[in-house]
């Protein structure tokens, strides 16, 4: 298998994740649930086989603790498509913070016009 994978990018998009729903429930655990529905509610709308999710993503839900993670958060999601492990092509969407002046919504799409 080669060291480098081949991949191509299909979308940048900026969503507002809203995590207050993790609210609801238990205290202890609010953060580990916020990540876990930030990676459900990305597969979800974009439609893809895996969610990467990045360290400072990761930082900022956990940066008030594990009590009180954040109401909602701003993530560019990046879909890529790259070669899997038997040759097949997956979608995999990259989550990183977006900066503030993004808008919600298509950053560009590079779709193959």
């Amino acid at each position: 298998m080669s060291s480098e994978k081949a991949s191509r990018v299909l979308a940048r998009i900026v969503y507002v994740v809203p995590l207050k729903r993790v609210y609801w429930g238990r205290r202890t655990n609010r953060a580990d649930r916020a990540v876990r529905f930030l990676r459900e509610f990305i597969k979800r709308h974009t439609k893809v086989d895996r969610v990467v999710i990045t360290n400072e993503v990761n930082n900022y839900i956990w940066s008030r603790g594990r009590e009180k993670p954040p109401r909602r958060v701003r993530v560019v999601a990046t879909i890529r498509e790259e070669e899997g492990e038997e040759g097949e092509r997956i979608k995999v969407a990259i989550v990183r913070l977006a900066a503030e002046k993004l808008r919600p919504g298509p950053i560009e799409s590079i779709s193959g016009k």
